[in-house]
């Protein structure tokens, strides 16, 4: 097995988890399989770096003098904002050699300032992607998945995106004991699959303030196969119906309707992913009731039947 250069790049104002935490991932497949990765850091001058929250971090060496790497990772940070020409300079030159060029969060930008994006599908923090968009119109901008992988460059989106994407790849490389042994030791899910949204329903709306409005959130998001029409959560929060109505929108920013399909949805997608039951018994589970309205539901949110979805992104060799 040919080990594999693992080259993350370092500079002020770099996110600190994005650096640590593919890093980490990598570091434990290395220790399953001693061999498979070498580790490196390097910062465009070989001197140490602040990251976004003030820890320092001493880099192997310089980029100049950096090894030719096989995976190629760029994190983001607040240091992106206004990047170094030089370093720009060099992703351009020497990004296209990395047999894989992988970005987190807003390294995404550094990416698209060096023309690595421009005809590629890619993802970055959802609070840049309109920005990445605006700016670099060439690029094909998708704010909603974990990450997205076009060809050779994977992009990931927030922070812990980048522990999902390098879990990802070392799956890839390496068969996925390993990289399950190596997310049982981090103590994070195996796979979150790439299309899975940034947000749950849960983190897309906003926290009601009230507690009954936020008990009904919780009551929805455990119970998505019960009765859960205006009136019955109504009365769960000991309103009237337009009141409930009025209120939930209010501070959740949705409707209940469009909340209780979220939860749905996202359901049904992750036992889709994660087991082995039937569609009519996931369409029961997740409150559709029959596979029919389930597959309408997922036609229209996602453009693909559940059958499909479960064959795109079902992990592979699940059972």
């Amino acid at each position: 097995m040919a080990q594999r250069t693992v080259l993350v790049v370092l500079f002020d104002g770099v996110q600190s988890l994005d650096v640590t935490g593919p890093a980490e991932v990598f570091t434990g497949a290395e220790t399953i399989a001693p061999g498979a990765y070498r580790i490196v850091t390097a910062s465009w001058d070989g001197a140490a770096v602040r990251t976004s929250s003030g820890l320092a971090l001493t880099p192997d060496g310089s980029l100049t003098d950096a090894p030719r790497p096989h995976t190629l990772i760029i994190p983001g940070g607040r240091g992106t904002r206004r990047p170094d020409p030089r370093l720009i300079g060099w992703v351009r030159e020497r990004g296209p050699r990395a047999e894989r060029l992988v970005s987190v969060c807003t390294g995404a930008i550094l990416l698209a300032e060096a023309g690595l994006l421009d005809g590629r599908r890619a993802t970055t923090h959802w609070a840049y992607c309109d920005t990445l968009a605006r700016d670099h119109p060439a690029v094909e901008v998708d704010a909603d998945p974990v990450y997205v992988r076009d060809g050779n460059v994977s992009t990931s989106a927030g922070v812990t995106a980048g522990i999902d994407l390098a879990l990802a790849l070392v799956e890839e490389d390496l068969g996925r004991e390993v990289a399950l042994t190596v997310a049982r030791h981090l103590v994070v899910f195996l796979r979150r699959p790439g299309n899975q949204a940034q947000f749950s329903a849960q983190l897309a709306a906003q926290t009601a303030r009230r507690e009954p409005l936020r008990d009904v959130q919780q009551w929805i998001t455990e119970h998505p196969a019960a009765d859960l029409t205006v009136e019955t959560l109504a009365a769960r929060a000991r309103l009237s119906p337009r009141h409930f109505a009025r209120a939930f929108r209010a501070e959740t920013g949705t409707t209940p309707g469009r909340y209780v399909d979220r939860v749905r949805l996202e359901h049904a997608r992750r036992l889709l992913e994660d087991t082995a039951d039937g569609v009519e018994q996931i369409s029961r589970a997740s409150g559709y009731g029959t596979p029919e309205a389930m597959r309408r539901a997922f036609l229209k949110a996602l453009g693909t039947g559940p059958a499909e979805y479960r064959r795109r992104f079902r992990p592979a060799g699940a059972h």
